[in-house]
């Protein structure tokens, strides 16, 4: 109250709030341990977990003679991971400290630096987690299978268009939660429950007929792991998506999340959830 502040250059603020992500991110990711080790390996198992698990399905079910042709667990990766990365984004960002947070007493913390926080923590445990396990994978598994992959660079960019398109969406949720806490819970889950399927990680989009392609086309993952494939295959040209539907969604829809969050955060107030 009584402390007086002195006015920052352009870079002194861009730094300082640089700062506040970075102290921010870390605390999100230490949230489920005390042990920084530990909370990162824990996040990791997750994402092994899930590629173990889906890697039995597939062999039980017999369904491994519809992969593309080259690593069968790259075929699963560039869908596990991308999936993970999706998810894992939108609950981060629509689960962050809203306008009525106790965080938000701080003087230094707003709301954009929790999103910013939660996006990044979100992202750098999913990217940790790709390099370890393709790492392992590649030493102890399958040597050289890294050289394989036909555009990785491509490929990282569908992760990182997976990742802001899951961020766009969970601006929308965060923005509309506050009035709507109930609902908006129930549909977040929904979503992220019907990706296990919508988002087309468990075929591929070329073999499709034209009355299943309706069914998926509508979601940005969709595109995204589509895509993905046809840069970790040489064999493979995907023409069923678009990484451009992706990403221009994905502007038009974290634009949205940004005005609502604005509109929510000038009449939130710590009343709201006073009777549930």
């Amino acid at each position: 109250m009584f402390q007086m502040t002195t006015p920052r250059s352009r870079l002194g603020s861009a730094i300082y709030i640089a700062e506040l992500i970075y102290h921010n991110s870390v605390r999100s990711v230490r949230k489920s341990h005390g042990n920084a080790f530990m909370a990162i390996f824990m996040n990791m198992l997750q994402t092994i977990v899930f590629v173990m698990a889906f890697y039995v399905m597939f062999q039980i079910l017999g369904l491994r003679g519809t992969a593309l042709r080259g690593d069968f667990m790259v075929y699963i990766m560039t869908g596990i991971f991308l999936y993970m990365t999706h998810s894992k984004t939108l609950g981060a960002v629509s689960g962050s400290e809203g306008p009525a947070s106790p965080m938000m007493q701080h003087a230094p913390m707003n709301t954009a630096i929790a999103i910013a926080a939660a996006m990044v923590s979100t992202l750098y445990i999913q990217l940790l987690s790709l390099f370890a396990i393709l790492f392992i994978y590649d030493a102890a598994f399958a040597p050289g299978v890294l050289l394989e992959i036909f555009d990785p660079i491509g490929c990282l960019a569908m992760i990182l268009l997976a990742w802001f398109s899951g961020a766009a969406i969970g601006m929308v949720f965060l923005a509309v939660k506050p009035w709507f806490p109930t609902p908006v819970g129930i549909i977040s889950t929904v979503y992220q429950r019907a990706n296990m399927i919508a988002s087309g990680k468990m075929f591929v989009a070329n073999t499709l007929p034209p009355y299943m392609l309706t069914m998926f086309d509508w979601n940005p993952l969709f595109h995204c792991i589509d895509q993905s494939r046809g840069y970790a295959f040489l064999d493979y040209n995907p023409r069923n998506s678009s990484w451009e539907y992706a990403f221009y969604l994905s502007i038009v829809l974290i634009m949205i999340g940004l005005m609502g969050e604005f509109y929510t955060r000038k009449h939130a107030s710590a009343s709201w959830g006073a009777r549930r």
